[in-house]
């Protein structure tokens, strides 16, 4: 396998939440989520929950081939919980949860799974890109933002209204009217975005989480297929490089409104050989 890994804290001083990793056949990608400043009820924090899951994760998607990558997340899932269960409050609102991209190629075919709102994105040898994105968040997020779009980045008004924002989200979270992601409950995997694809067809796979993914399904800069155009030729870095430089562009969030100013930006690129 040739794979490509690039990831960007969203500054110097934060923790990067998002965790990347390749083994021979499979790749994983987790965007770590909480809640900002909020006490997360687990003593390991969020960077904790996503590098445990992922390492976990990958290592079931490759010792177990024949076992679907929805019941190897949930195993991941479980398992992570019984290795915290006893001294976190798994049930607190603001308990760490992460987006999931996983796939598998074996010989004759390519499985994948998208649980949040990471993307992966699929190459066919003919050129043409299928991005798989979970946007049951966005759109629970679209009706619940409220005010906050209308008010600048960084300012009092927007850190009450971000804080309001995400209390709602926390109570739509892994319910039928909401959206789903890897927290304590391992049933969630049952929700995930799952599909295979002939191996043959496919020049590559890449999993980005939605640090990265910004420069074209927020600011609108960029469609998937220059998106990847950019990751060919310059390399996951220079896509991180061209997502910085359009935040530094918009920092009060007045073009494209967010709740981060920056994300952590992660991308794995896979060259199917």
């Amino acid at each position: 396998m040739r794979a490509a890994l690039a990831t960007l804290a969203a500054d110097a001083d934060h923790e990067n939440e998002d965790f990347a990793a390749a083994a021979p056949g499979a790749a994983v990608l987790l965007d770590g989520a909480g809640v900002a400043g909020a006490e997360t009820g687990c003593s390991h924090g969020v960077a904790w929950f996503s590098a445990t899951l992922g390492g976990l994760l990958l290592s079931g998607v490759t010792s177990r081939p024949n076992r679907p990558l929805t019941d190897c997340l949930a195993d991941a899932i479980d398992r992570v919980r019984c290795l915290h269960e006893e001294t976190c409050d798994l049930v607190h609102r603001a308990s760490p949860t992460s987006t999931v991209v996983a796939v598998r190629v074996g010989a004759e075919a390519v499985e994948y799974l998208v649980l949040g709102d990471s993307t992966l994105l699929l190459a066919d040898k003919g050129g043409a890109v299928t991005a798989v994105s979970d946007r049951r968040l966005d759109e629970v997020g679209r009706q619940l933002r409220g005010p906050l779009d209308s008010l600048p980045a960084g300012t009092p008004e927007h850190a009450r209204a971000l804080a309001e924002y995400r209390d709602a989200l926390t109570g739509r979270r892994n319910r039928p009217d909401g959206f789903w992601i890897a927290g304590p409950d391992p049933s969630a995997a049952e929700h995930a975005f799952a599909g295979t694809l002939p191996r043959s067809a496919l020049a590559s796979v890449t999993l980005l989480s939605d640090g990265a993914t910004r420069l074209v399904d927020r600011f609108e800069l960029a469609s998937w297929r220059e998106a990847l155009d950019v990751i060919n030729s310059s390399g996951p870095e220079e896509l991180i490089r061209s997502v910085r430089a359009a935040e530094a562009d918009d920092p009060d969030g007045r073009r494209w409104p967010r709740g981060k100013a920056h994300d952590d930006a992660t991308v794995l690129h896979w060259v199917l050989a």
